[in-house]
């Protein structure tokens, strides 16, 4: 496993596993379990995905040093207002059954963001959590935000893989340090991304599959990845990538296939509300 070093003097793991959409019925207990059992360290929920319950449980019944497993949480726009954001923090290691989250982020960067940035850094001077970090944010939105922040992010959680390679805000994150990391890193499985006839040559040359060509470009970039799967092959198949690595010349000829967007567009209008009608984390409480 690679690690990168987080502007916070923090260690993350650059392969990490994803369980959006996995559901809470044993199935993300099950994945996770079986992603530790195969070497991953390094396991993102969010509460907004109704399964930190079952993350939590199988990180315990691994029998693998909680030191040793980076967890991830985010909290959702619905929790944003100060006093809001500081329960919603509580109930997530709660649930985890965790004393601390090693790095906690901002889910979606709508309403009460700087209230929510506060409560944020607060637990984090209590040892509650580790590193800070922001997601979906754009250029747009970065800078309407972060600059009122009193510290900087460490994470931008966003989409990227390499038919949307985030380019004008990458240079912003690079200003200051900032490490991306990637939902989508594999397009969701879309086939136009992965029989791209430049990834498919250059899995050949390697002898890989086109999905560990993609995520190994992605590593290579500096970003962290979080591909996502419940079959035991694939989750080993997407931890073999440290075995090789890409030529300055291949990795050119990925950074061409960028399209220069993605199939999520946060600026977009009615993004907030749509979201808060889709996902509510209050439900049933």
């Amino acid at each position: 496993m690679e690690y990168f070093t987080l502007n916070d003097g923090c260690r993350i793991p650059a392969v990490g596993f994803g369980t959006f959409q996995i559901p809470a019925d044993g199935s993300t207990y099950q994945a996770v379990r079986q992603a530790l059992e195969l070497g991953i360290r390094h396991i993102d929920t969010a509460v907004a995905y109704f399964n930190e319950q079952e993350v939590g449980q199988a990180v315990r019944d691994s029998g693998i040093p909680r030191s040793e497993i980076w967890i991830t949480s985010k909290l959702w726009l619905q929790d944003f207002h100060y006093e809001d954001a500081r329960k919603a923090i509580a109930l997530s290691l709660e649930k985890l059954g965790t004393d601390y989250m090693d790095l906690y982020l901002i889910h979606q960067p709508y309403g009460a963001v700087d209230e929510a940035w506060s409560a944020m850094e607060e637990a984090r001077k209590e040892g509650r959590i580790r590193s800070l970090g922001v997601s979906n944010m754009t250029p747009r939105i970065w800078e309407a935000w972060v600059p009122r922040f009193s510290s900087v992010p460490s994470v931008n959680q966003v989409e990227f893989n390499p038919h949307w390679q985030q380019r004008p805000l990458r240079e912003i994150l690079d200003r200051q340090k900032v490490r991306l990391e990637a939902w989508a890193p594999l397009g969701q499985g879309r086939a136009d991304l992965l029989s791209e006839p430049v990834i498919l040559d250059i899995a050949g040359a390697h002898g890989k599959d086109p999905g560990q060509v993609i995520l190994r470009f992605e590593i290579q970039e500096g970003v962290i990845v979080f591909p996502k799967s419940v079959r035991p092959e694939r989750i080993r198949s997407n931890m073999e990538l440290f075995d090789f690595e890409l030529s300055p010349e291949e990795m050119g000829r990925i950074r061409s296939l960028d399209r220069g967007r993605g199939i999520h567009d946060p600026d977009a209008p009615g993004v907030a509300e749509y979201l808060l009608a889709a996902f509510d984390v209050h439900k049933g409480k």
